[in-house]
């Protein structure tokens, strides 16, 4: 396997002045927020005592956490894009900080005795857990790059949601324990910078030493092999080290995100080509770069609060900066690609096969409504108990159907519309649009469903029409426009996690969408969920001749008569509505927009009428049943539909990615 992290451009007379412009700039801004602090409420020897402690315990030790937290996270970052050789690889992107997060997050509710006995532990339990997830789905493929990266978007994407469901069921601990994940480096002591100074100090001796194996990978398996490397063992033991660095970064401060992606790219920009350079000016780079964007969060706040956490902050440009890298990811090799937009059945009798689902559907439901746990065990309502449930049970399996429904329409139209099975309101970051534009509403606006509707609607359309705009591109292939997809969310998600560390009531109504419970599910639920799936679903089959016509090409579809700038513009309004009311309902995670459309062509649902009906009953039925379980699996208590809806889109997704590829390591 080739090195897939392509030269960039020699700067052989800027270098000094770059990294010259970058350390004045991290000072300077340093320098800013010592002297733009605002006057102690004290005076005379006092204040002067009172400011000696702020300064010498508190924002030097913070500086200091910064640098050397932002060191820690470049080298792992050239560690992890060298060893396997993946320019876009990082702490973040492969699901390291989030599976420690996860980790940490359940040991703080649940087991807390495991944190005070060993908090790095639990976090790298975490961290080891999810990479090794990430490796093992993506093995099957050689590790190929693009396969690695979307594998640990969507493990990170599950153990956030994971880490929101957890913070929510204790409510004692949801604004400490979220803002601790967001990423603050907030100190009052010198602790974290002693307890990771030395962290730092053994993996920059232990990258030393992998110095020479590191640069034999480079040359290619064969290679290095015959060279003498024994590769997996080399392998193994560079991620050890790296995820290691990762994980005690995130036990010390947070999530950090994004860092070890930026300082390597932004080492090769700044002019360093071999190893050893990479391995000595990514951790620089890295240090300056999180000491710049802290300075900056606590320029930008008021007082002694900071705009944002630094963790939340390096997000921002986390998204911009994986959109930059996606024509650097080589696409999966194409020897092993199928079309997954070709049919390999197509059913003789679709209105018959629509029927047999609705009915199926219908008895899913019905089983929702009469049979669940108790404090007896398993048992069915019936009589006065149906008539007692029906008003709890009841609204929650109108609204979740109602919004996989509407999920699955929308998926549909957007895997027309890009002519990539891939598609889906969730993994294009339309459902990510759709926070922001929520977060927007609840700033701006009088807070009413109503106003989080239209913000969730304008957010998801804007995403939604950036999305077909990159879908138009030339070589962008379905891969990286999921990619792509994934960049957009994740800076979505930044906004949002910003407004999430504010720690106030919008805070919360934040998390609990995020988490896509239907618990308080009720009148108003029901009737936005049905009125929506009639008003959006129902006029689609009058546009039939669009949907066939769409996955054939711009070309072609304009040569057969359809106006293809008005008919795109009017389906993706209609995909951004829909996503818009059923991330209202359950959430933006549910992956159900990405399931549906691709198990009604996979059945054989070729037709653009026939697919979008499947499509909508597929999502519909996946939603109830995920509905139904959510509360059965963990009772008494209830895992929110969304989430739980997730865990079995993010594996469906997984097993897309991987089902044509053949088993080498």
């Amino acid at each position: 396997m080739a090195d897939t992290a392509l030269p960039l451009r020699r700067l052989p007379h800027r270098d000094l002045g770059l990294w010259f412009l970058a350390a004045l700039a991290a000072v300077m801004l340093f320098a800013a927020v010592v002297a733009t602090r605002p006057p102690l409420p004290a005076s005379g020897e006092l204040a002067r005592t009172l400011e000696s402690i702020l300064l010498w315990h508190s924002l030097v030790p913070r500086s200091v956490t910064a640098l050397i937290c932002g060191a820690t996270l470049g080298l792992a970052g050239v560690l992890l894009q060298r060893v396997l050789r993946n320019p876009v690889a990082d702490a973040s992107t492969l699901g390291i900080v989030s599976g420690a997060q996860l980790a940490l997050t359940a040991a703080t509710a649940y087991a807390p005795a495991l944190i005070v006995l060993s908090r790095e532990g639990v976090a790298l339990a975490g961290a080891i857990a999810a990479v090794a997830l990430v490796l093992g789905l993506s093995w099957r493929r050689g590790l190929d790059p693009m396969t690695v990266i979307l594998s640990g978007m969507v493990v990170a994407l599950i153990a956030a949601a994971l880490s929101a469901t957890v913070i929510l069921a204790k409510g004692d601990y949801v604004l400490s324990l979220f803002i601790w994940g967001a990423g603050s480096l907030n100190q009052q002591s010198w602790d974290a910078a002693l307890s990771l100074g030395p962290r730092l100090l053994l993996g920059g001796i232990a990258a030393a030493l992998l110095l020479r194996p590191l640069g034999l990978l480079g040359l290619g398996d064969d290679v290095a092999r015959s060279l003498g490397l024994t590769l997996h063992a080399v392998r193994f033991a560079v991620l050890g080290v790296a995820v290691w660095l990762a994980a005690s970064v995130t036990a010390e401060v947070g999530v950090i995100g994004f860092v070890g992606l930026a300082a390597p790219t932004l080492a090769r920009e700044f002019g360093a080509r071999t190893q050893r350079q990479l391995l000595l000016a990514a951790p620089a780079l890295g240090a300056l770069l999180l000491s710049i964007t802290d300075s900056a969060v606590q320029l930008l706040g008021s007082g002694f609060n900071d705009f944002a956490p630094t963790g939340a902050a390096t997000a921002l440009f986390g998204g911009p900066l994986l959109l930059w890298l996606m024509r650097r990811v080589p696409p999966a090799p194409p020897a092993q690609t199928v079309d997954a937009m070709a049919l390999t059945r197509r059913i003789a009798w679709p209105f018959l096969a629509l029927a047999v689902l609705a009915v199926v559907i219908a008895i899913v439901a019905m089983l929702g409504l009469v049979l669940g746990r108790g404090p007896q065990g398993w048992g069915l309502a019936t009589g006065a108990l149906f008539a007692d449930l029906l008003p709890f049970r009841g609204p929650r399996l109108v609204a979740a159907g109602a919004a996989g429904a509407l999920l699955g329409a929308a998926g549909c139209l957007m895997q027309r519309l890009t002519a990539n099975p891939l598609a889906g309101p969730e993994v294009l970051g339309v459902s990510a649009g759709g926070g922001v534009g929520l977060t927007l509403a609840l700033a701006l606006l009088p807070f009413s469903p109503f106003s989080m509707l239209a913000g969730i609607a304008g957010g998801s359309l804007t995403v939604l029409l950036v999305m077909l705009m990159l879908a138009g591109r030339p070589g962008i292939g379905s891969q990286r426009l999921l990619l792509a997809g994934i960049a957009m969310g994740a800076l979505c998600m930044a906004l949002v996690s910003t407004a999430l560390a504010k720690g106030d009531l919008r805070a919360y109504v934040l998390l609990t969408w995020l988490s896509g419970s239907t618990n308080r599910a009720g009148e108003f639920e029901v009737w936005i969920g049905l009125i929506g799936g009639l008003v959006l679903i129902a006029p689609l089959f009058l546009a039939a001749r669009w949907l066939d016509l769409m996955p054939l090409g711009e070309a072609t579809s304009r040569g057969l008569g359809l106006g293809v700038e008005r008919s795109r513009l009017v389906l993706a309004a209609v995909a951004a509505l829909a996503t818009a009311v059923a991330s209202l309902l359950t959430g933006p995670l549910s992956l159900v927009g990405l399931v549906a459309p691709h198990l009604s062509r996979l059945v054989g649902f070729a037709r653009g009428r026939d697919q979008l009906a499947a499509s909508a009953l597929i999502g519909c039925g996946v939603m109830i049943l995920a509905d139904w379980l959510a509360r059965l699996v963990a009772f008494p208590y209830q895992v929110p539909t969304g989430l739980f809806a997730a865990l079995i889109g993010g594996p469906y997704l997984i097993w897309l990615l991987n089902r044509t590829g053949n088993r080498h390591g």
